[in-house]
């Protein structure tokens, strides 16, 4: 290897061996990411091109951020990915499906950006096979978010796969980009190499302590040693011309670049604007514009300048030179070489670049631009863009002329902005449209705009009424949008927590079912919603049996596309709520919940498959299987960390509060009292009331139960009432207040009754047996743990038989009681639940037995993710299946299921199962799921 093969590479010692350790750990296949965080013109680009040049055996592919292109979906994927598109016809359906639209190579609905991320990763994997990858990114600020995004999902699941990703992004304009990969601080030059720089580029040796001032002004910034100085002589310099005025090392190379244009013939100067403008380097269409504007190509002045490359395509010497060469332009120059650029571009191959141009070149309103820029936010959308789709539509309302269609651009600007995760400018083009003639339909999508962004950002309680106000609009209007406003409203209260009131769950679930028959709909999605209105609003007693009806044509709905499956999926949380707090129908939410986690797979639906992974591992919770609800709620984080949300607290707190882990539970409690102080998110109290009733209860604290649960039964809430009956029933028999456990008892049968489960029967008939305590209190037990067990809820099960050899301990029947307490403490130190095993093992002592430590099995030391994969391989999946379901690469799954095979001390796949304890599992007191 060379020890500077680049003729202009000085020093960089650290971050050349920190760039060669990157080309190490790919060849030798593994992955390995590099973010270049820097400063204009520090050197970023330099070791991007030293990385490509020692990557000898690897192949290469290269994408370039460009300011003027960042409105484009996917244009740096697409440039990025230009060598491997012959493979892509490789990919699984529903990948190849997603890029082609995303490329726009075909038509579709509009691709999940993680399904295109997905498709990347697939594509870059299999290329890797023959030969490692480098992936090179310069000015990664300045992608198109689209691309940015879906390489930061990209870069986040390369584990094990001989692909590497380097990329630059200048701060401060990237400070938020491919934030949170491992990164590589780039700054100046140490003096020493700044100076050897700095001799390089001026004419003749220069004294020592001219040079050290002007290292110290530049800051060892190269780009400045090189381009401020280049080509003046050593007297000039130590006299005190050089004069580099202020500013900062940015601006005034930039004003250098922009002196040497000046020096330039005039249509030399047009000929780099119009270069300047046209962002992807394309000679031919730099030549048929110059034509256009009666220009002769005449780049040689350009060349000589340092401004310029010329060749197949033309590169700037830096994005400074670019962006000197656009700002030193006067409005008219700019407008008229876009013009030009138009008129170039082939209208049928690049109407969407042509149209942008063609709004570049408006002086004013023109209605025909505005619409070419409608429909090429139509095609952004289409392929899953919504940045550009936001970005062209804003433009378009701008050389809008009529005021009624510009309001009702910048509505549908400001709608696409907020699905592009850009509130603060959504909410601007609301204020903007809401100053147009907008008819009624419009002003309630404005409405609801407002509404949706205040609930985006704080959660807070005062969306809910915003909602409940923007979809009588709707309905008034006769908006089918009415129906989906409803079910955000009816979710906004649900969080908010609230039952009655004018903004509670009850107020939107009446309002709701007032809809027009022609707006509600008559698919079984829409039955669904009608059946969970009349829950909301007509109580339990009308409103489950009403569910049930609606449940079996809802689960076996055929979704003909991805519109319609995402329809499905924001439905499917409200029904899961429904089952969960009020049905207490243990098999519609674990069937439910595992169809909607299958459909969010199968469409790449990312952004919604965290919530609904924890709602399966809170039906792997009451199952008792905690190792499964730990790899869910791990695999839901994980998720939620790359597509950039906040990990999901109320499925560890349960989690936690069942296995009894009282330390990392209170950080989170203190957490959740906090922000439902602060947003109005009394749902978050629900969950921590109920989940410290669970901990307290399982300690033996009873006291501290009583009053978490209290907390919740007291409250006007929705979700978690129910189950905080059950532990305030428990809480408050053991601490002696009986009076107020009856009180609680005959809330709880009201809703058992209604329900009408084995879960509901058994909880009953258990907690009955807790306070009666009379002739009928042992066949209470065992009709309470014959319903629970029947329906699968084997963590109250295992809880059931607890209480069950308690009341035979204290009722003096040793020999009965030691075969409950036995049967409780397998169970619950099979889940591992601690807290309740160590209660069960305190009683089963004091019965005067012996009780034998249980061996930690193997498989708990897998972590959640290898566990996940270990768990799916034992069910026969291969690799790429196996990727597909994870959003890994087959390459990294086969990593971790080495890293399992030797954990669990085992050497084949064929062993997983036995290894894995799936056959002892019955025995171990985890009864098969109903």
């Amino acid at each position: 290897m060379s020890a500077n093969p680049l003729p202009h590479l000085v020093g960089r010692l650290v971050e050349r061996a920190a760039l060669d350790e990157v080309l190490t750990t790919v060849r030798r296949g593994s992955s390995a990411v590099r973010v270049l965080r820097g400063g204009a013109g520090v050197g970023k680009s330099v070791l991007l091109d030293y990385a490509a040049a020692q990557a000898s055996g690897v192949t290469v592919t290269r994408t370039l951020g460009v300011e003027a292109d960042m409105e484009l979906a996917y244009a740096g994927l697409q440039q990025l990915c230009a060598p491997f598109l012959d493979q892509a016809r490789d990919l699984p359906g529903p990948q190849r499906d997603a890029l082609q639209v995303a490329f726009g190579t075909a038509t579709g609905a509009p691709p999940a950006r993680f399904l295109v991320g997905l498709a990347v990763l697939t594509l870059l994997t299999r290329a890797s096979e023959t030969r490692p990858v480098l992936v090179v990114v310069d000015d990664a600020q300045w992608l198109d978010q689209a691309s940015l995004r879906t390489l930061e999902f990209v870069a986040r699941r390369l584990l094990a796969e001989p692909v590497a990703l380097v990329a630059a992004v200048r701060d401060p304009e990237g400070a938020t980009a491919l934030a949170g990969l491992p990164e590589l601080s780039v700054d100046g030059l140490d003096p020493r190499s700044a100076g050897e720089l700095l001799d390089r580029a001026v004419g003749g040796r220069l004294e020592r302590r001219v040079r050290d001032r002007l290292v110290a002004e530049t800051h060892g910034n190269p780009l400045a040693l090189l381009e401020l100085y280049r080509g003046r002589s050593a007297a000039e310099l130590a006299y005190g011309l050089d004069a580099t005025g202020r500013g900062s090392v940015a601006t005034r190379v930039e004003e250098d670049f922009a002196r040497r244009l000046g020096a330039l013939p005039s249509p030399t100067r047009l000929l780099l604007l119009v270069a300047a403008a046209e962002p992807v380097g394309n000679t031919r269409l730099l030549v048929k514009a110059t034509e256009h504007l009666g220009v002769a190509p005449d780049a040689a002045p350009a060349k000589a300048a340092g401004l310029v490359e010329f060749g197949e395509s033309v590169r700037f010497r830096h994005p400074l030179a670019r962006s000197a060469v656009y700002r030193a332009a006067s409005p008219t120059e700019r407008r008229l070489v876009h013009g030009a650029l138009a008129a170039a571009t082939d209208p049928v191959h690049d109407p969407d670049r042509r149209a942008w141009h063609a709004a570049q070149a408006c002086e004013g309103p023109d209605e025909e631009v505005a619409d070419a820029l409608e429909r090429a936010a139509g095609r952004a959308r289409q392929r899953g863009g919504m940045a550009a789709e936001a970005v062209l539509l804003e433009r378009a309302a701008e050389l809008t002329p009529d005021a009624g269609r510009r309001g009702r651009r910048a509505l549908a600007a400001a709608e696409a902005h907020f699905s592009a995760a850009a509130p603060d400018r959504a909410t601007e083009l609301a204020t903007l449209a809401d100053l147009s003639p907008l008819g009624p339909p419009d002003r309630a999508r404005v409405n609801r705009l407002r509404a949706r962004v205040l609930f985006a950002r704080s959660r807070s309680d005062e969306a809910a009424p915003l909602l409940l106000d923007a979809a009588a609009g709707l309905a008034a209007a006769g908006s089918p949008l009415a129906r989906e406003t409803y079910l955000e409203a009816i979710s906004a209260a649900v969080f908010s927590g609230r039952v009655h009131g004018p903004a509670g769950v009850a107020a939107a679930a009446s309002a709701a079912r007032g809809l027009d028959a022609a707006l509600l709909g008559s698919g079984p999605s829409d039955a669904l919603l009608d059946a969970i209105a009349t829950l909301l609003a007509d109580g339990p007693e009308h409103g489950v049996g009403a569910i049930r009806a609606a449940l079996d044509p809802f689960a076996r709905e055929e979704l003909p596309g991805p519109e319609a499956a995402m329809r499905w999926l924001l439905l499917a949380p409200v029904a899961l709520e429904a089952f969960f707090h009020h049905a207490w129908d243990f098999t519609a939410w674990d069937r439910i919940s595992a169809r909607a986690v299958r459909l969010a797979r199968d469409i790449g639906a990312l952004g919604v498959l965290p919530p609904l992974l924890v709602y399966t591992a809170g039906v792997d919770v009451f199952h008792g299987d905690f190792a499964g609800a730990g790899r869910k709620i791990g695999e839901a984080d994980a998720v939620a960390a790359a597509t950039g949300n906040a990990p999901f607290a109320y499925a560890s707190l349960v989690l936690m509060a069942w296995r009894g882990e009282e330390g990392p539970a209170v950080a989170l409690f203190d957490e959740a009292r906090a922000r439902a102080a602060q947003g109005g998110e009394a749902s978050l109290l629900a969950a921590a009331g109920y989940v410290q009733g669970v901990l307290y209860n399982g300690l033996a604290r009873y006291d501290e139960a009583l009053a978490a649960s209290s907390t919740v039964i007291e409250h006007d809430g929705f979700n978690f009432v129910g189950l905080s009956l059950i532990e305030h029933i428990e809480a408050a028999v053991r601490c002696g207040e009986l009076e107020r456990a009856a009180t609680a008892f005959e809330r709880l049968e009201s809703l058992a009754r209604v329900a009408d489960t084995g879960w509901a029967h058994g909880i009953r008939a258990r907690c009955r047996a807790l306070l009666d305590e009379g002739p009928e209190t042992d066949q209470l037990y065992r009709t309470a743990i014959d319903h629970l067990g029947r329906d699968g809820v084997s963590a109250e099960v295992a809880r059931t038989h607890l209480l069950y050899g308690e009341w035979l301990r204290r009722a003096g029947r040793r020999t009965a009681a030691r075969e409950q307490l036995r049967t409780a403490y397998e169970m619950f130190a099979a889940m591992p639940a601690v807290a309740f095993a160590e209660r069960a093992r305190r009683e089963l002592i004091a019965t005067g037995a012996k009780v034998r430590a249980r061996e930690e099995r193997a498989s708990a030391r897998l972590t959640p993710q290898e566990a996940q994969i270990a768990a799916l391989a034992a069910d026969g999946m291969t690799n790429p299946r196996i990727g597909a379901e994870l959003f890994l690469s087959p390459h990294t799954v086969e990593w971790h299921l080495r890293k399992v095979y030797t954990k669990l001390g085992i050497a084949s796949r064929r062993e997983l199962s036995r290894a894995l304890g799936r056959s002892g599992a019955e025995s171990e007191g985890a009864p098969a799921r109903a």
